[in-house]
């Protein structure tokens, strides 16, 4: 498990470290989509096959990635929804209304592609 930058160079660079190990991985789970990218270009740079060497999952299906060669697995997340809970959150918030909930789960879907295969 590594810690990195919600950004392609902090995907890049925790995959890099984690590609050189003598354990390398097999697969690698990312905060977001844009670190998924970043493992893809540690991957090329690594001359391994995504997903024949490396399974790789991102999160928040950005619309680019089912585009991605080869196309991202990754997890959706309720946008609109999230998006429809915090403004009605910060609306009652504005009249001192408490929410309802201190926390509030929303579902997610795992969009699977071609990034990942089954254990070998």
């Amino acid at each position: 498990m590594r810690s990195a930058d919600l950004y392609v160079e902090g995907g890049m660079a925790a995959a890099a470290e984690l590609l050189r190990r003598p354990d390398r991985p097999t697969a690698i789970v990312t905060a977001n989509d844009l670190q998924a990218l970043g493992v893809y270009q540690a991957a090329r740079a690594a001359d391994l096959r995504i997903p024949d060497q490396l399974s790789v999952v991102g999160f928040d299906d950005l619309p680019f990635v089912q585009w991605l060669g080869p196309a991202l697995t990754t997890v959706r997340q309720p946008l609109m929804q999230m998006g429809a809970a915090a403004a009605e959150m910060v609306i009652g918030l504005s009249v001192s209304r408490r929410p309802d909930h201190d926390r509030i789960e929303l579902p997610t879907t795992l969009v699977i592609r071609e990034s990942t295969a089954p254990l070998r």
